[in-house]
């Protein structure tokens, strides 16, 4: 995540030459109190000329452009910024699309035929640290036990590794280890990522 301010909308740059395409998700975007739009761009070259102005939340990218390919974008976008989120839009969601996005950094992929709402969706979960796969319904992650979903879902409620040992029954210390074990797991650094992940699905109505 990067570090906008939490308390305003997510700020959101979207890349993709069809301006039609690129209209109607301004359009949804926009629709939603919790994102918006500061930054558009219709090519690599003109992408990766405003992004060290603009420095978006979640860098939302087409993976075929006039001029090269949303991944070159994307390579630009982290040297710029580590830790910048971005999400790919495309067309086609063919394995050969899902590698290429991955390897470049992004945390999802979502076709352009999604409803608006999913795409809202998409946008807030990739903000939150969470993945977004397939066409925005599914998330693509490793596998995490019932006990670890259960401490993921406790952290998204605030608790402490205290708190949650008395809720499960297990001793702060292992409570404490499972936590590292589930921040590898979801490559992630900070349970804050966690908290922030729970609540962006819970906007989404994800389980």
């Amino acid at each position: 995540m990067t570090s906008s301010d939490e308390h305003g909308p997510i700020r959101v740059m979207l890349v993709d030459d069809h301006e039609v395409v690129r209209r109607g998700i301004v359009t949804a975007i926009d629709s939603s109190a919790a994102l918006t739009v500061v930054g558009e761009a219709s090519s690599v070259v003109e992408a990766t000329r405003r992004l060290p102005a603009i420095r978006p939340d979640v860098l939302v990218v087409d993976l075929q452009l006039p001029d090269g390919t949303g991944i070159d974008v994307m390579r630009a976008a982290r040297e710029l910024n580590p830790e910048q989120e971005m999400l790919v839009l495309t067309s086609f969601d063919d394995d050969a699309a899902l590698r290429e996005s991955r390897s470049a950094g992004a945390a999802g992929l979502i076709l352009k035929s999604a409803r608006s709402k999913d795409i809202v969706s998409a946008i807030e979960t990739v903000h939150g640290g969470g993945t977004v796969w397939a066409n925005g319904s599914a998330e693509d992650e490793p596998e995490l036990s019932e006990s670890d979903r259960r401490i993921v879902e406790l952290i998204g409620d605030g608790h402490s590794n205290r708190e949650i040992a008395e809720q499960i029954g297990i001793a702060e210390k292992t409570v404490k280890n499972r936590v590292t074990v589930i921040l590898q797991t979801l490559g992630m650094q900070r349970r804050t990522q966690v908290a922030a992940m729970v609540a962006a699905r819970r906007r989404a109505g994800w389980k």
